[in-house]
This record gives structure tokens, sequence and C-alpha cells, in this order.
């Protein structure tokens, strides 16, 4: 279904082709409960080429894509590295 493999590629596969709401990003948050955050597709602002930006409260929020460790599309796991 998708050819790309790193994240930024997958989001820019998945903003052209399909729906980005239908996305479940999972990222390192430190302080968060387990260190992990989960947020929906339907947040992200932008894709920039060292970060995804995401709508936040009061300001944008960027994430590295070195952080994210899973995204699923529609229910289904797309992306998964393991977590150290």
């Amino acid at each position: 279904m998708f050819k790309s493999k790193h994240p930024r590629d997958i989001f820019n596969e998945i903003k052209w082709r399909f729906d980005l709401a239908k996305c479940k990003i999972y990222y390192i948050h430190r302080g968060a409960p387990g260190d992990v955050k989960i947020v929906e597709g339907s947040t992200i602002k932008n894709i920039e080429s060292s970060f995804l930006v995401l709508e936040g409260d009061f300001e944008d929020v960027y994430i590295p894509y070195h952080r994210i460790f899973r995204i699923e599309f529609d229910n289904e796991i797309i992306f998964e590295k393991i977590r150290k």
C-alpha cells in the first residue's frame, strides 16, 4: 500500500493520496505517561524536512521524525520501529 519507509515520506504519501486525518501517530514525549504521546493525523499542520508540525493548544508543536515510532493508517500499522 505504502512505498515509503521514512515517516516524513509516509506522511507526504498519505497527504497526496489519502487522508491525514485517518492517521494516528505515536511518538516519544518525555514526561508523558510511559514517555509516549499519541495524536491524531488531523492535528498535522505541516510536514517539514526535519519535523512534523502539529497544531497545539497555544502554539505549534514540532516533533522530530526520529521520535516517531509508530504510524497507523485506518487502524493498520504502516510504520513501526523498535523503541530503545
